[in-house]
């Protein structure tokens, strides 16, 4: 049987994002999860998505997109009590974003910290049906900040185990979330990187920042940090519109950035990028030398710059075609 979907598991929020005229704020989709699940649909990969959201307004936003890009929502839970997460989303003038909090909800907790290992258990001859076809699972960290959903996304690594699924891992360290959860607000800094380097060794793929490199590990050599890793997991390290530096199938190196005068938004610009180099590694295959990894990150760049020339992460989000034809005017 063909191994090429992808799962993706976690958060799917609300960015409200400030506008430029600092009048205000502009909601969109999103969550890191939920945005490479679309934007794999737009590069013609098959996703599934596994998250909780509230059965509110921005909720059924969600589930009306999914189905509009043919994101698999079997296993989407719909939350009568808690609402969807809001995040408030500043930017500098620059366009890059920072989380500034979260809107008020009427819970003490949001819907996406719920997800239950329970109701998806009494759906396993489906889930293990997917797992079948599926080549790798993409998970944040964003979901050890919640006991339960913590619970599920071990759950989850323990099928894709099974089923010989590879595991990539996006840090995508989010300390707010950590801070604002009533689970986790009182567990210190090092405690949460202690968890979280210890989830990370489920890793077959690593993707991180610069910063996230340094606080983890460190230091920002890919191939020194797959080292300290029992999987001993191909690395890639992005750093905005620098060079990406990544050790890849027992390669190393560094890949020049695209560069843009338009950047407006980078929102789900690094989720865009991994969901790009997860298309490239499905459609073309594992890369197996310098040129290929170097072809792989280069697609990918273009998605992530292509997402940053408008608001919103997965309203930006590249088609496979208008990746290509980019690609094809750096080449003329």
């Amino acid at each position: 049987m063909t191994k090429n979907k992808v799962v993706c598991i976690g958060e799917a929020l609300i960015d409200r994002i400030r506008n430029k005229s600092n009048q205000g704020f502009t909601d969109f989709l999103g969550g890191a999860p939920a945005n490479v699940a679309c934007a794999l649909r737009k590069l013609k990969i098959d996703s599934i998505f596994i998250g909780r959201i509230g059965s509110d307004d921005f909720g059924k936003k969600f589930i009306t997109k999914f189905n509009e890009i043919d994101v698999n929502s079997t296993f989407l839970q719909i939350d009568k009590d808690l609402s969807t997460r809001v995040v408030n989303v500043d930017r500098d003038k620059f366009g890059d974003r920072f989380f500034s909090g979260f809107e008020a909800s009427s819970s003490s907790c949001f819907a996406d910290e719920a997800l239950s290992m329970k109701l998806i258990k009494k759906e396993l001859p489906n889930l293990e049906k997917f797992f079948l076809e599926t080549k790798y699972l993409v998970s944040g960290t964003i979901v050890l900040a919640s006991p339960k959903s913590a619970e599920t996304i071990f759950f989850l690594l323990e099928q894709a185990h099974k089923f010989k699924v590879k595991v990539i891992i996006d840090l995508n360290w989010r300390e707010v979330f950590w801070d604002y959860s009533i689970f986790s607000s009182e567990i210190s800094k090092t405690q949460r990187v202690n968890l979280i380097k210890k989830f990370l060794n489920h890793a077959h793929v690593l993707k991180l920042a610069k910063e996230e490199a340094f606080l983890f590990f460190g230091y920002d050599n890919p191939l020194l940090i797959s080292q300290q890793m029992p999987k001993r997991p191909d690395v890639i390290i992005t750093d905005g519109k620098n060079p990406v530096a990544w050790y890849i199938n027992g390669s190393q190196g560094i890949t020049e950035n695209q560069h843009s005068q338009k950047i407006v938004d980078t929102t789900g610009a690094g989720d865009a990028f991994l969901a790009g180099i997860i298309s490239q590694f499905i459609s073309s295959g594992y890369p197996s030398n310098k040129q290929e990894i170097e072809n792989c990150i280069k697609f990918a760049n273009v998605c992530g710059l292509l997402t940053c020339l408008g608001e919103g992460a997965i309203e930006q989000q590249p088609d496979y075609e208008k990746v290509n034809k980019f690609l094809g005017s750096l080449i003329s």
